[in-house]
């Protein structure tokens, strides 16, 4: 089988050795270019390590990106994280068309964000999807799912590395498989049950005390590693990723006011909250590093009483 890979970083690099690993022939991958002083693409890397021609160009609609992938010829086309926009005219090259990895159960979380939401919104499952790339952002007819749950303390990053990543690897070969073979079926999304969400950013990410704790701690996780749910602490910006939560129980148990530090333990400090506190165990200090919340509360001198979320 001849593949072209369209795609960049890691999840790219993994789709394009799962094919090689099998003796399929790549010939040809398409990354987008990077930026200067931007951390090496590792997918761009892998493939001209093994002599495998890279084709990075500011924009696939133009006619030297359908000329290049006409004159590879390759079967099918497989695109593992593309923020490119690509058109219908490059993806009906391959003989058998091109596929399409995106991190959701679409048509539910079609957007560039689409792990983080699900988590923000308290769902208890998520999946992937491999799909006909058509010219609606998420919109092709799907070709296979997979489904994933989401845990009570899984974060954005414990969903992809552990879950997501991998089993989008497999299902792109599964999908290939299909195609090639015949056997697969394409079913066109129902729009009634479709949701769009953009980027979480800096914007989506900050954590807003008065609201209930439930709401916060699933906030945390969902921007846990990126973008970082974050408050302020003495004017500067207060990135919190590890945490746990705590219910209040009865009024008695209620302790400090809401976005009060309101208690120190063993590994951080608590945080009061609607509903309960949120103990926070790992932070980031604008201009410093990843740190455990306990000696960064000491070496801050935080104490019982200070309100965050304020300058």
């Amino acid at each position: 089988m001849k593949a072209v890979i369209i795609g960049q970083q890691d999840f790219g690099k993994a789709v394009l050795e799962a094919f090689l690993d099998r003796q399929d022939e790549v010939v040809g991958v398409f990354c987008a270019p990077e930026k200067e002083g931007a951390r090496p693409d590792p997918l761009r890397v892998a493939a001209q390590e093994k002599g495998i021609r890279v084709i990075q160009l500011p924009s696939l609609k133009t006619p030297e990106a359908i000329q290049v992938l006409r004159e590879l010829a390759p079967e099918i086309g497989v695109m593992a994280y593309v923020l490119q926009f690509v058109p219908q005219e490059f993806v009906t090259i391959p003989t058998h068309g091109m596929i399409q990895y995106h991190p959701s159960l679409l048509p539910r979380y079609r957007g560039p964000s689409s792990i983080n939401w699900p988590i923000l919104r308290g769902d208890r499952e998520t999946g992937l999807t491999v799909f006909r790339p058509t010219d609606g952002l998420d919109e092709g007819p799907i070709i296979l799912q997979k489904k994933v749950p989401i845990g009570p303390e899984d974060t954005l990053g414990s969903l992809y590395f552990d879950h997501l990543f991998p089993l989008g690897v497999q299902a792109l070969l599964e999908a290939t498989d299909q195609i090639l073979a015949g056997t697969h079926q394409e079913m066109v999304q129902d729009e009634e049950l479709a949701s769009y969400e953009g980027w979480c950013r800096s914007a989506e990410s900050e954590i807003h005390w008065a609201q209930h704790v439930t709401v916060i701690h699933d906030l945390i996780r969902g921007c846990n590693p990126a973008p970082g749910a974050w408050t302020l602490l003495g004017g500067k910006k207060l990135q919190i990723f590890e945490v746990r939560k705590h219910l209040f129980r009865t009024f008695g148990a209620v302790r400090g006011k809401v976005g009060e530090i309101s208690g120190m333990t063993d590994q951080g400090f608590l945080v009061t909250v609607q509903g309960g506190q949120i103990e926070i165990l790992r932070v980031k200090l604008e201009g410093g590093k990843k740190v455990d919340a306990r000696p960064f509360a000491e070496e801050q001198g935080l104490q019982v009483g200070m309100r965050l979320g304020t300058s």
